[in-house]
């Protein structure tokens, strides 16, 4: 059925580098259900402490990534409708959904530029997989990265000038930082294992990111030009990293291993950029790959939860 939920908020700070809380901001995530080969995937929204979720599909196919627009009540994120896996824009506002683009291959990883204007994604092609760039308004795209490799997790700096995402052009998966139209691509990560799923602080001074070493997954922090690097979580498998409003508290998904709490599964945790105050988000059951939404204003958003 159909359940609608009115959101308001109230704007604490007009500019992206701020000291304000984070209180009047949604996170968009995927409520996981039933067993572990049969997993029921929902896109779903709630408020920042867990409280009044809402599903916005209803699990008949795979969902992942989502990515809230920093300008309007839209989310993209990927979807296997049709078992074609490609990038589709919900709207909020009207429930609506759409592909974005008609590609002959998968696009994945995607996420809207500072201006909401546009979206950077991975599109694959023969077992490779670069970054491109979508204007909303004309949906003409342009090629950032052309590599024998894969690139993706693409991620804009809050100015719009610079992308930070992952390639294994170096042979393992690392963290790169090029200009916004591609040019002056350059690796930053060079600590211990394999980097990857970054993304760029709202007050640009971090960047945050999965490493993957010691057989464990961890969320880290560092500057935008790699210096600084700080492993903030010491869970068995944290990845994912999603950052609040006011660039000082990041949230992550974390993995149970099986057996350790009941038959394992993903939760969604919160930590700050210090590495103190880490707390579970009591989502609905399950719930993975979180975003927080920009700073909600006064205007009154209607969900519906119909798809």
């Amino acid at each position: 059925g159909i359940r609608d939920k009115l959101v308001t908020g109230v704007q604490t700070c007009a500019l992206p580098i701020c000291e304000k809380g984070y209180f009047d901001t949604r996170i968009v995530f995927i409520a996981e259900s039933g067993p572990k080969l049969q997993r029921r995937k929902r896109l779903a929204v709630m408020d920042q402490d867990g409280a009044n979720p809402v599903f916005l599909t209803q699990g008949d196919y795979l969902v992942l990534t989502p990515r809230f627009n920093p300008t309007a009540q839209m989310i993209a994120y990927m979807s296997y409708i049709g078992g074609r896996p490609r990038v589709y824009l919900f709207d909020l506002e009207g429930g609506r959904q759409e592909v974005l683009g008609n590609f002959p291959t998968m696009t994945f990883s995607p996420r809207f530029s500072p201006d909401g204007k546009s979206v950077v994604m991975a599109l694959e092609s023969n077992g490779n997989s670069d970054i491109y760039r979508m204007d909303l308004a004309t949906r003409t795209t342009t090629r950032l990265t052309n590599d024998p490799s894969i690139d993706t997790a693409p991620s804009f700096s809050p100015d719009g000038k610079q992308i930070t995402f992952e390639s294994n052009r170096g042979g393992t998966q690392q963290v790169y930082v090029m200009n916004a139209d591609g040019s002056n691509v350059h690796r930053i990560s060079f600590g211990a294992g394999k980097n990857g799923t970054p993304v760029w602080s709202p007050r640009g001074d971090l960047i945050a990111f999965t490493n993957i070493a010691d057989s464990g997954f961890h969320v880290g922090v560092m500057h935008p030009d790699g210096s600084g690097t700080r492993i903030l979580t010491t869970g068995w498998q944290d990845e994912g990293p999603t950052w609040a409003p006011n660039g000082r508290v990041i949230m992550y998904t974390r993995t149970l291993q099986a057996g350790a709490s009941g038959n394992g599964g993903s939760q969604i945790w919160s930590i700050d950029v210090t590495g103190r105050n880490e707390r579970k988000v009591l989502a609905p059951g399950d719930a993975s790959d979180p975003a927080w939404s920009p700073l909600l204003d006064r205007k009154s958003t209607r969900l519906n939860s119909s798809h």
